[in-house]
């Protein structure tokens, strides 16, 4: 007995997956924002309710609001990079403007820009949080844990963006020769 897994399964389970991502990517967003304004401006002990990293952005803020500010708006603004990348993601699968009788088109290209734009643009942050941090590090503060500030892998992004860059090249020769196709029928 053989299982056939076909292509619309393994768009539904794809489908169904990145929801549960985007869900969560909108949590931990939003548990960020609302952490760092609940700490600022209502209750300064409001840092322990950071649920990773709360250690040392409580060190943190003790030394400088201010510090733990701009780390903490770097963590929001990758978050919210992430949310996005991902409803977009999902505005693919809901709208069903990409076809997959002929996957090669404009839609298609302008969805894999975007991503790889939102790529590059959570590597930069994530790097430029990672700089800051060692920053922080020889201002004083102990060492930060990028993972649990969810501020880590600034190479990853970085690669995945280039990645992405030269398959929207792939689909533009894709458009091409799709064009072609279909002027010679």
């Amino acid at each position: 007995m053989e299982i056939k897994i076909t292509t619309s399964q393994i768009l539904k389970v794809l489908q169904i997956l990145s929801w549960v991502i985007f869900i969560g990517l909108c949590v931990e967003a939003g548990g960020v924002l609302v952490n760092t304004v609940i700490t600022l401006f209502i209750n300064a002990h409001g840092v322990r309710n950071f649920w990773d990293g709360a250690d040392y952005l409580a060190s943190v803020y003790s030394f400088d609001q201010g510090y733990f500010l701009v780390i903490t708006i770097v963590m929001i603004i990758v978050a919210v990079l992430k949310a996005i990348m991902f409803y977009l993601i999902v505005k693919v699968f809901t709208e069903k403007k990409i076809s997959i009788a002929q996957p090669f088109g404009i839609a298609l290209k302008n969805f894999i820009i975007k991503e790889a734009f939102l790529a590059f643009a959570i590597g930069l942050f994530a790097h430029s949080g990672f700089k800051y941090s060692i920053w922080l590090a020889a201002q004083g503060l102990t060492t930060a844990n990028l993972q649990s500030l969810n501020i880590d892998g600034a190479d990853v992004w970085f690669f995945m963006a280039v990645i992405l860059f030269v398959i929207v090249q792939v689909v533009n020769k894709g458009i091409e020769i799709q064009k072609e196709n279909d002027l010679t029928i």
